[in-house]
């Protein structure tokens, strides 16, 4: 039932999005038989109930955006293999994780699998993992200032930005692995939603500086950046833009607006700094109109 109630609130926010009507009957003309889900935290939903067991360790929702995208489009098969933690090098090796061993995220790939999404990249050279464990120990030595943008840009380069050259070539390495395994597939790689306001703060939520606010809206736009022109020079895969339809859905957003968790793990709902449920269906519906189109 709680999957059933997040396909239409996924259908509903791709209305919001599109300013269309949809219903959960307005699925796309071409039928998806086999569906494939790559990705990482932001793609597994860690801490949205209930949790898989496959392994437990990857914290992998029954509800995340593949499980709601897979029912709104009544495939006929769904293989959802994301895992919190994964960076592009779990495509091709497994991945440790506690209480278990994910397999390579590749293994699910079959000749006859026709769509995969793919959402990856925000691990790759620790970006979401450095900010999150840098910045906010940062805030009290300038609350009003930008300690953290002035500490990764000491050297006079931005070396979080640096970084996304690397990520970019890895996750066009991706692609072309995506396309020789499944080579009738339609590949969408997903980009990652907005996480702060285009103004305004919310240190409570968010324990950023508030000058860093926009700099790390700016790092998550030079990361989704590095996959859309990944895409492009693949040629044979689409990008899906999350970050533009989901202002307004930030952290800072009201209760039931937001769509990503702030600094507090929420337990059964989401882990911090992660999509809440309503994240997920916002993002299926975005994919779904993607889709759609």
């Amino acid at each position: 039932m709680r999957t059933t109630r997040l396909v239409f609130a996924a259908l509903a926010a791709a209305t919001a999005v599109t300013t269309v009507t949809a219903t959960a009957d307005a699925a796309p003309q071409e039928h998806f038989r086999n569906y494939v889900a790559l990705g990482d935290s932001y793609t597994a939903g860690p801490l949205i109930p209930a949790q898989r067991l496959d392994p437990l360790g990857c914290a992998r929702s029954t509800a995340n955006y593949p499980a709601i995208l897979a029912s709104a489009l009544r495939v006929d098969s769904y293989t959802d293999v994301s895992c919190s933690g994964a960076d592009t090098s779990n495509m091709t090796a497994p991945q440790s994780v506690p209480l278990g061993v994910n397999a390579p995220q590749f293994s699910a790939l079959r000749l006859d699998t026709d769509l995969v999404t793919l959402g990856i990249g925000g691990n790759d050279s620790g970006v979401f993992g450095t900010l999150v464990g840098t910045c906010p120990a940062l805030r009290p030595t300038d609350p009003s200032g930008n300690p953290c943008e002035r500490h990764f840009t000491a050297g006079g380069a931005d070396s979080i930005k640096a970084a996304l050259t690397n990520t970019q070539k890895s996750v066009q390495a991706v692609l072309a692995g995506i396309h020789a395994r499944s080579p009738r597939a339609k590949v969408l790689a997903v980009g990652y939603p907005r996480i702060a306001p285009a103004s305004g703060y919310c240190p409570s939520v968010l324990p950023f500086a508030d000058g860093d606010y926009a700099w790390l809206s700016s790092v998550e736009e030079a990361l989704n950046t590095a996959i859309e022109n990944a895409v492009e020079a693949d040629g044979n895969a689409s990008y899906v833009d999350t970050f533009t339809p989901s202002a307004g859905h930030d952290a800072c957003a009201p209760e039931g607006a937001a769509w990503i968790n702030g600094q507090d793990t929420l337990l059964f709902t989401a882990a911090a700094y992660h999509p809440l449920p309503e994240g997920m269906a916002g993002l299926a519906g975005i994919i779904h109109r993607q889709l759609a189109g």
